[in-house]
């Protein structure tokens, strides 16, 4: 199983957090694989150390892969959860309240969207 933080907005426009575990199936010498999701595009991103965006959307469905340096993100509700180097979010939310992110370390960060 592949661990992915899935965030997205309820029917009141409130955001939450939710844990979902990919299936992986044994593929033999080349390792365990899950199924094939199509997607849109891929963005590289880098951000500066300060990073601290308020409450805001997704502009689109996508995940976002953390390359080096970790964030905070607070749902809507106050929920706060950290994710370091290597997590991979399902972000969502693209309507509703949002959520806020910041850097948790005083370095540039780089990541990767993939929208779906």
């Amino acid at each position: 199983m592949f661990s992915v933080t899935r965030i997205f907005s309820d029917e009141s426009g409130e955001s939450h957090f939710e844990d979902v575990m990919i299936p992986l199936s044994d593929q033999g010498e080349i390792g365990f694989l899950s199924e094939s999701t199509a997607v849109k595009n891929i963005i590289f991103r880098e951000v500066l150390p300060s990073y601290d965006y308020d409450f805001h959307n997704a502009p689109q469905r996508q995940y976002i892969i953390l390359l080096d340096g970790g964030v905070e993100i607070e749902t809507s509700l106050g929920e706060k959860r950290s994710f370091k180097t290597g997590e991979i979010l399902l972000v969502e939310d693209t309507t509703g309240k949002g959520h806020k992110t910041k850097n948790l370390e005083t370095k540039t960060r780089k990541s990767i969207f993939i929208t779906i």
